[in-house]
């Protein structure tokens, strides 16, 4: 009867809660150290402020924001964002945003990810076109300056009920990469 008791359970749920805030807490790391390379390490930039309330409002401990912050004002690493573009389930397409330190790493994560669930990469511009992208400052407040706009389908795709559980796990696995910042599909 292994695994069948109450200390089991427990730990298996904090073993998948811990895992899910590690994710949140890498991404929000990423991007609260590119705002601060931009802020210069300013706390009082409206950027930088509006990332650092994200991230406490995920509780992200102030150490991992310290931490950030310190890596981006270091001058020692620099973060890039990147965006790939890809056909997924279906023929939709899917825009794939990432921060990165290393661009070669984080392209060969992505396309081995795609290349499990049998997709590749696509062209630049092969799939913008079924995007339109929206001003985020407009979207969600003044205060907030993230520039990793929001992407949102002009056209949309219509899918089968395989191919959206294909989709599902495609796009999940993606975000469970700590490079990728947002996954945007056209499909309905």
């Amino acid at each position: 009867m292994s695994g069948h008791n109450k200390w089991s359970q427990i730990k298996r749920q904090k073993e998948k809660t811990d895992a899910q805030k590690s994710r949140a807490f890498s991404k929000y790391g990423k991007l609260i150290a590119a705002e601060a390379k931009k802020a210069k390490g300013n706390r009082e930039s409206p950027g930088l402020k509006a990332m650092i309330e994200r991230a406490k409002a995920e509780n992200m401990p102030n150490d991992n924001i310290e931490r950030a912050i310190k890596k981006a004002t270091d001058n020692s690493a620099v973060l890039e964002g990147i965006t790939y573009e890809a056909y997924g389930p279906g023929g939709c397409a899917l825009i794939i945003e990432a921060l990165t330190e290393n661009r070669n790493k984080a392209a060969q994560e992505i396309k081995f990810i795609l290349g499990k669930h049998g997709f590749t990469l696509a062209g630049q511009g092969s799939a913008l076109w079924a995007f339109k992208k929206h001003d985020t400052n407009a979207l969600m407040g003044a205060n907030d300056t993230n520039n990793y706009g929001k992407w949102k389908p002009t056209i949309t795709i219509p899918l089968e009920e395989t191919d959206l559980k294909r989709l599902q796990q495609l796009v999940e696995e993606l975000e469970e990469n700590d490079e990728v910042q947002e996954v945007f599909i056209n499909a309905e």
